[in-house]
């Protein structure tokens, strides 16, 4: 008898040693109720996140450039989500999601940069 037990099921195990279930059944549930719903935040965010730099990234092809918040809201783009800000020595901030950033304008207007400094590295 098995001393060893299927991490879903705990039905005995039988065979390879280093073996946690007794189907593959079992090992998709357990992993999909691991990965569930408490990570459904994180997963919602990353993926918000991914669009924002992907929505900055095609409103800023050459690296420099304006966009009008409206523009970026009717592109789905989320103000609420950044990777990381940065505050110039003037006290001007930058939001970034990732290497791509956006500066605050008048009349609803966004400055569009890259951040070189995370492409160094």
């Amino acid at each position: 008898m098995s001393d060893k037990f299927c991490l879903e099921c705990e039905e005995p195990l039988l065979g390879r040693a280093d073996k946690k279930f007794c189907s593959d059944q079992c090992r998709n549930t357990y992993n999909n109720r691991l990965n569930g719903s408490s990570h459904n935040l994180v997963r919602n965010i990353n993926n918000q996140l991914r669009k924002n730099r992907r929505i900055l990234e095609g409103l800023n092809p050459d690296g420099k450039n304006k966009a009008h918040k409206d523009t970026m809201l009717a592109k789905g783009f989320s103000f609420k989500y950044i990777t990381h800000s940065y505050t110039t020595q003037k006290g001007t901030t930058y939001y970034f999601v990732y290497d791509q950033g956006y500066l605050p304008l008048e009349d609803g207007y966004y400055f569009l940069v890259i951040d070189k400094r995370m492409l160094e590295k």
